[in-house]
This record gives structure tokens, sequence and C-alpha cells, in this order.
């Protein structure tokens, strides 16, 4: 069959025949449609992610919609490896199957799934949210920052404040149900006192999807300014690994500070929340861009993905 096959660590995977997967013991095979990539698809592809098992070669992609042999169409996530999502077929744990709504089409489905799972666990498995509380997205103009703006407001948040560097894609937020928007000011000072009003109102639940400079200057301006409690959220790492954060800001305020993702959430809860993003596509009218191209046009779209419009390569019939 054919597929995206990474033969090394670091390296780019490329289109070309595998072997074809065989059901067994509770595994089955999954008829491919689409398959989005993500940080976290090139990431475990490259063996770079905290999650990689270092296996190769191996078929890229964590996650994606096909066809079971009842005819079920389903999301999958986590295939068995080295099986991954991109390709025809796919060796699938059947727990890991969710049946898709009528309404939602394969590629929609395939480019939602990550990026709203993220936001959605994020609040309701670590945040502990509550409807009528004030949610921070820092980071909210990539595909996973605008989706979690329009998750936010969906699940009942009283007003959402939405971080960023590019302008018009900041100010397209508040369409999208951003109450306020700051832009991320290289020069520290500056962006300190950007935040300090809004935490002097009252920030519940900070979901970041940077951490680097921006993270700590959050952390920093709501031990400063905000004497209510505040629950900060690790979802991504794209402006950098790893911050100086002094001692004295966790001492200061009441911050509660922790990570989502795979290993701090269960697998079974991380897919619970990915159907809550599904069943709620529809009604809150989610809203994420995509561009679909066929697997054997992987090459040319692997390194040259826009981080607000979600590639979703495309499989079998739907080539």
């Amino acid at each position: 069959m054919k597929a995206a096959i990474v033969k090394a660590p670091n390296s780019a995977p490329v289109y070309g025949d595998f072997a074809e997967p065989v059901a067994r013991d509770g595994l089955i095979v999954v008829d491919v449609k689409a398959s989005a990539m993500s940080n976290l698809t090139k990431a475990r592809a490259a063996g770079a992610h905290y999650s990689s098992d270092g296996q190769f070669p191996v078929i890229a992609g964590i996650d994606g919609v096909g066809v079971t042999a009842q005819g079920q169409r389903v999301y999958f996530a986590r295939p068995e490896a080295p099986f991954g999502a991109l390709a025809e077929r796919a060796l699938v744990d059947a727990r890991r199957c969710i049946t898709l709504p009528d309404g939602l089409d394969d590629a929609t489905a395939a480019a939602i799934a990550i990026p709203g799972m993220s936001s959605w666990a994020a609040l309701t498995e670590r945040a502990r949210f509550q409807a009528g509380q004030t949610v921070l997205i820092n980071g909210a103009t990539g595909a996973s920052g605008r989706l979690a703006v329009q998750i936010a407001k969906h699940l009942g948040a009283r007003r959402v404040i939405a971080t960023g560097r590019h302008a018009t894609a900041l100010e397209s937020l508040k369409r999208l149900g951003a109450d306020t928007t700051i832009a991320l000011e290289p020069d520290e000072a500056s962006l300190i006192r950007a935040f300090a009003p809004v935490f002097h109102e009252g920030v519940d639940v900070a979901l970041d999807y940077l951490w680097g400079t921006s993270a700590r200057v959050l952390l920093i301006a709501a031990a400063r300014a905000s004497a209510q409690p505040v629950c900060f959220v690790q979802i991504g790492s794209i402006s950098g690994d790893e911050i100086a954060l002094p001692g004295a800001v966790l001492r200061a305020a009441p911050i509660t500070l922790l990570g989502s993702g795979i290993g701090s959430i269960s697998l079974p809860r991380l897919c619970a929340a990915v159907q809550g993003v599904f069943q709620a596509a529809a009604p809150a009218r989610l809203e994420i861009a995509t561009q679909a191209v066929p697997l054997s046009a992987l090459a040319e779209h692997w390194t040259n993905a826009r981080g607000e419009v979600r590639t979703v390569f495309t499989i079998g019939s739907g080539q």
C-alpha cells in the first residue's frame, strides 16, 4: 500500500510502498480517507517528541479519518506502530475509534481533532473550567489557538483574552469570540504592562501554546497583579522548550502550573475530548482553515504548512 514512510530519525517521510496491516486481537484495519499534519505529527515522525518510541522505519501520522470493514466512518487515534495514519490503511485499537457525526466531512474532522482537543482537554480535564470564568489564550493566532477561542466561548467563558504576534490574525479573533486581544511585544517591560490590567480584572485560566518569553512574562505579570487563583495550563512550546522562572512567582500568588497533553491525560480521556469537539462542531460553528492535498503530494507540502491553515492529506478514493 502507499504510505508516508519515515526511514530514520530527523528525516522527512517519503511517499512509497509499505506492507499491509493485518487485523488481530482487538486491532482493526481502517481504510484511511484523511489525515492532518500537525506539529505533533511532525515531531513524532522525527522521533523528537517525548511520546516517540524511536522505531524506524515507520509510517507517519498519529490520527485520521477512515472507514472500518463494517462501513462505519470513524476518527481514529494512535495507530499501532509501525502503521501510522498517513497510509491507505492503518492498524488501530478499536477502543481508539470514534464514530463521526454525519454532518462533519472527512477533511474537517481530521483537521479539527487534535487542535480542538488541545484546548477542550486542557479546559475540562486539567483546569476544571467552569462556565462564567475568564480564559486567557497565549498564542491564539495559530490553528489550535483560534479553535481555543471558539471552544472557550462555547463552554461558557464569560470573557476570552487572546494574545498573538500577527496583528491581522489577532484582530480576526474578535469575530470568533475574543473579547480582548493583546499583541505580544518583544520588549518584556511593555508586555508586563499590557498583561497587568487583565490580571487586575481577573483571569481564571490561562492556556499557553507558546511557552518561552511570553509565558514567562505572563506568569510574572500574574504574580504581580492578581490576588485571585490563576490556573496556568501549558500546552505547546512553539517559542521555546525552557523558561527561567523566578521561584518567587509561584510563592507570591495563588498560581497553579499544569501541563496538558499525552501522558498528563489518559488516552481514553483525550478521545473523549475529541468526541466533545466533534459534537460541538456544528452547534458552535467551529471554524478551521484547511488545505486538502493528496498524499502523493507529500514532499511538496510536508515542510510548507502555515500555522493557521491545517494541511490535510487525502488518501485512497479521497485523492
